[in-house]
């Protein structure tokens, strides 16, 4: 099962005239086992609850001209082993409406509010823990106060630790009915909420700006800012903004038009790339704005945990791109590397793909310090289980540049297919083995997401560029060239893999070729397209035959995204064309990718595979490896 951010829900009923009284509770609880051959460990996840004990009915009959204040009790019971607290926080939720404070008689209605110079209806909290674990009751809600129109914190406690001790408070509803007031049953809800740690907040509905997709984080926890994406009152259709928000210890699996998105039954999904058409009853007019909200999903476990690994896989259901997008084909899990945490799901192929685009790089965050990121080849997909440190790399195509590093004559290079800090064996500062500069005097690492690059948003999802020689861990040296031969080894963390590529031209024998099957061979049923091309490699080729292909890739949960090409330090085509390196090299010193536009779709391009261009990467899982 997906393992989502989960909070205890109570939703509340009050009735004035009839009895009716109603609850929906979403208990949560996240305490995981991971263990492996060697040790095991056991982690024990925070988990809070709450739970709702009704002491007697919530209606009552108030004559006109009168006040009542006993109009039900109930018991909010809550228990949480969070170190970081909890709080509780409450909202009007008549007719199943966030915001709704009213009580609701057809067209009658009695406002939220306290005071007799008007029908109002209101609430208090009382303490009912006393000792260690009472609850502090925040915002005037002590005494009778008006029913909040947003998320508003009614109680919290700073620490609870305990998970067999329970700390409870007391909500009572209270009324005033003018003389004035229609004769009826009118009926009100409060939704209660739960959150844990303390200075956690729960997620709540946004207003988009007049004219603009907004998109909002959808966490308190999480990080980075996005601004305004402006469509035409007269748009049709939209390609989506991938995202720049960040959550440590959860992955983004793309958008949803509703901020509730794993209780609410309508919510639709998106890819962060994707294209959105506006039709008559998903969407009001564009101009009037767009709401999204970024799709979280909590970490599972660890990348590199075999076993872990299979049983979120396993668990997962297979995503269909033509069907209806639910949360149950994607998961997350972390990267114990730099503790980055990634959206997984089982694509259509039916495999355990990455859905977010690899962000490892030489350094990473530690708290507050920036440290290097030590890699050895054991803590990559490396079946040879050596430890040689890998030092990422990145190029420039100057061929003069691998002059001055190599001190060889131009000649002796060509900028399509060597590497920057390449090395001959004469060099004392080559490695015999990887054959890459260890002196550090080359220019170093991958292509993160922002360098050299001019761009005011959205950098997060893209993740970093690397070239071929870095998306292999040096496996895939300057003279590994046989034609369809696979790495031995790449960065995907262990157990993960980058996924294979090649130039086959009949679907029934490419078993060996990942993105050929994704993306045709699972994507159209296993049938051979009639727009497909038996040339040296499988391809869509013309607008009318790619665009739509182009437009599957970036579905969710797919969620390829035109990242784009570092090409001498620069960016080019990133919202045009999406690059993705394979494993797999040619026969004439290039490697497969998966290259994908409006105007063109190809899961075993060899064309642009010079290894020394900056391209993302997608990892697979590889449960052999």
């Amino acid at each position: 099962m997906s393992s989502y951010d989960k909070i205890s829900t109570i939703i509340l009923s009050v009735m004035v005239g009839t009895v009716l009284a109603s609850m929906a509770v979403l208990l949560s609880s996240n305490t995981s086992a991971d263990s492996t051959s060697a040790n095991a460990t056991v982690t024990v996840g925070s988990a809070c609850t709450m739970t709702a004990t009704i002491n007697t009915t919530h209606t009552a009959e108030v004559p006109a001209g009168s006040t009542r204040t006993d109009i039900g009790s109930t018991t909010l019971n809550t228990i949480c082993n969070d170190a970081g607290g909890y709080a509780i926080y409450a909202v009007g939720f008549s007719n199943d409406e966030y915001g709704n404070n009213k009580m609701l008689n057809g067209t009658n209605e009695i406002n939220a509010g306290t005071g007799s110079s008007a029908s109002n209806w209101n609430m208090s909290l009382s303490q009912v823990t006393t000792g260690t674990y009472a609850t502090t009751i925040d915002g005037g809600f002590g005494s009778y106060s008006a029913i909040p129109s947003t998320y508003t914190k009614v109680a919290h406690r700073d620490s609870m630790t305990d998970y067999t001790t329970g700390s409870s408070i007391s909500l009572t509803y209270g009324a005033y009915v003018a003389s004035t007031q229609a004769p009826g049953d009118y009926v009100g809800k409060v939704k209660f909420t739960l959150v844990h740690p303390a200075t956690e907040s729960p997620v709540q509905p946004q207003t988009a700006n007049s004219g603009c997709i907004n998109y909002f984080a959808n966490a308190s926890s999480a990080v980075g800012t996005m601004g305004c994406q402006s469509i035409s009152a007269y748009a049709t259709t939209a390609k989506l903004y991938a995202s720049n928000f960040s959550r440590e210890g959860y992955g983004f699996a793309g958008w949803s038009d509703a901020y509730d998105y794993t209780t609410n039954a309508n919510a639709h999904f998106y890819g962060p790339n994707e294209d959105i058409t506006f039709t008559a009853g998903q969407y009001t007019s564009p101009n009037n704005g767009l709401s999204l909200y970024a799709v979280w999903v909590k970490s599972a476990g660890n990348l590199q945990d075999a076993s872990k690994t299979a049983t979120v896989c396993n668990g997962l259901t297979a995503a269909s791109t033509s069907g209806t997008r639910t949360l149950n084909s994607v998961s997350a899990l972390t990267d114990t590397r730099d503790n980055q945490t990634y959206a997984i799901a089982k694509l259509a192929d039916s495999k355990c793909w990455m859905i977010e685009n690899l962000r490892l790089a030489d350094t990473h965050q530690e708290g507050n310090n920036t440290v290097a990121t030590t890699l050895t080849l054991a803590n990559t997909n490396n079946p040879l289980n050596d430890s040689t440190d890998v030092t990422m790399k990145h190029n420039y195509t100057d061929t003069q540049t691998y002059n001055t590093l190599s001190n060889t004559s131009s000649a002796a290079y060509n900028a399509d297919t060597a590497p920057d800090g390449w090395c001959t064996t004469n060099s004392a500062a080559c490695d015999d083995q990887s054959r890459l500069r260890t002196d550090n005097t080359a220019n170093r690492v991958t292509y993160t997401a922002n360098h050299n690059m001019s761009t005011s948003a959205n950098l997060y999802s893209y993740g970093n560029y690397y070239n071929w020689y870095s998306a292999t861990a040096g496996r895939g040296t300057y003279g590994f060239s046989t034609n369809n031969n696979s790495t031995a080894g790449d960065l995907c963390p262990a157990g993960w893999k980058l996924p294979q590529g090649g130039n086959k031209t009949r679907i029934e024998s490419n078993d060996d070729n990942d993105f050929w099957n994704l993306v045709v061979d699972a994507l159209n049923g296993g049938i051979n397209p009639s727009n497909y091309a038996s040339q040296t490699y499988p391809y869509y080729t013309g607008s009318a035959e790619a665009s739509p292909v182009d437009a599957i890739i970036r579905t969710w949960p797919n969620n390829f995204l035109h990242s784009g090409i570092v090409y001498g330090a620069s960016l080019y085509d990133r919202g045009s064309d999406g690059n993705y390196w394979s494993s797999t090299a040619n026969s004439s010193g290039r490697a497969f990718s998966l290259h994908f536009g409006s105007t063109g779709v190809s899961p075993g391009a060899n064309d642009g595979g010079n290894k020394y261009l900056g391209w993302a990467i997608r990892c697979i899982s590889s449960p052999s490896a």
